[in-house]
């Protein structure tokens, strides 16, 4: 029987041992993968509620975006932009590309962005012929404010 001498079985195991160090650290920490909270970019300290006019619906995953004019008290117009949750999960509560299009009026409840620009965190959004959608997706936003009302398609 022929034996592998220790220089020999160690310069076989280092190459193994940085992998399975990599990998260690890799899956053992589910922040590694994880997606960002709603905490780490919205605050729940800061409801908001602003109607205006859709610009543009991007229906992309992870997060959807809804873009809309909003005038302002000194009557100039700002441009928002809300987060949404997935596609697939806003098809599923009936809002589609249709149930938005460009110069739509539209209602958004929902919350700032830390950083205070103009942005933020939609939980339902409001159509001006009363249908309202839950549109938020993450799982530690705030309760939602309303549910949705609108039909399923």
């Amino acid at each position: 029987m022929k034996f592998l001498s220790a220089k020999k079985v160690r310069s076989l195991l280092k190459p193994l041992a940085g992998v399975a160090v990599v990998s260690a650290m890799v899956f053992s920490s589910p922040t590694t993968f994880a997606h960002h909270a709603f905490s780490a970019e919205f605050d729940a300290n800061q409801p908001i509620e602003l109607t205006g006019v859709v610009t543009k619906l991007e229906l992309v995953n992870p997060h959807s975006w809804l873009y809309f004019d909003v005038k302002q008290a000194d009557g100039k117009v700002a441009n928002w932009g809300f987060e949404f949750g997935a596609p697939f999960s806003l098809k599923q509560k009936g809002l589609t590309k249709a149930s938005l299009p460009v110069g739509t009026q539209v209602t958004l409840k929902g919350f700032r962005a830390k950083n205070g620009l103009n942005f933020g965190y939609a939980v339902t959004a409001t159509l001006a012929d009363g249908r309202v959608f839950t549109t938020g997706g993450a799982p530690d936003a705030p309760a939602n404010q309303q549910k949705s009302s609108a039909p399923k398609s």
